[in-house]
């Protein structure tokens, strides 16, 4: 499936999270090794696939801002373009100014595709300052190549 696809595998659905996913949700992020704290299952959608949890996604709300987190597609389902569908999916949804941080080049180069561009600390609303803040001190201190990065104004 590539990423041009809008679609997802026959076996699978996508829908907001349940209570009952919480378990499933905190599974797939650990093994991301993402950041397990703040998983609200009322701000995560999934997809489920032949009955299990293949993928999911958060819209986290802020003051004046979202963010787009804890996007995990589980280890047997990758390369089918659910990564992909679940971005596009969750831009849809979006509502406010929508941000994101992630680790490494090849994933910052995922979300170029969907249009997101790098920004720095200064760019962001106050409400994300303190929460990125963080993330760009331990990207000085440790050398954890960390990216933030904005879906441009006018796509929303």
């Amino acid at each position: 499936m590539s990423d041009n696809s809008c679609s997802l595998p026959s076996e699978c659905a996508i829908r907001p999270a349940s209570a009952q996913d919480i378990k499933s949700i905190r599974k797939l992020v650990w093994s991301a090794k993402l950041d397990p704290t703040q998983l609200r299952w009322e701000q995560f959608w999934v997809i489920e696939c032949g009955g299990k949890l293949a993928a999911c996604g958060q819209l986290r709300n802020f003051a004046g801002a979202q963010e787009l987190g804890s996007l995990v597609v589980a280890k047997d389902w990758r390369d089918r373009g659910l990564g992909s569908y679940l971005t596009k999916y969750l831009i849809q949804q979006a509502t406010e100014p929508l941000y994101l941080e992630c680790l490494g080049k090849r994933l910052a180069s995922f979300y170029t595709r969907f249009g997101f561009v790098e920004v720095s600390v200064q760019e962001l609303p106050q409400s994300l300052k303190f929460k990125f803040g963080l993330s760009q001190l331990a990207k000085t201190l440790f050398r954890i190549p960390v990216t933030i990065m904005q879906y441009p104004a006018g796509c929303l």
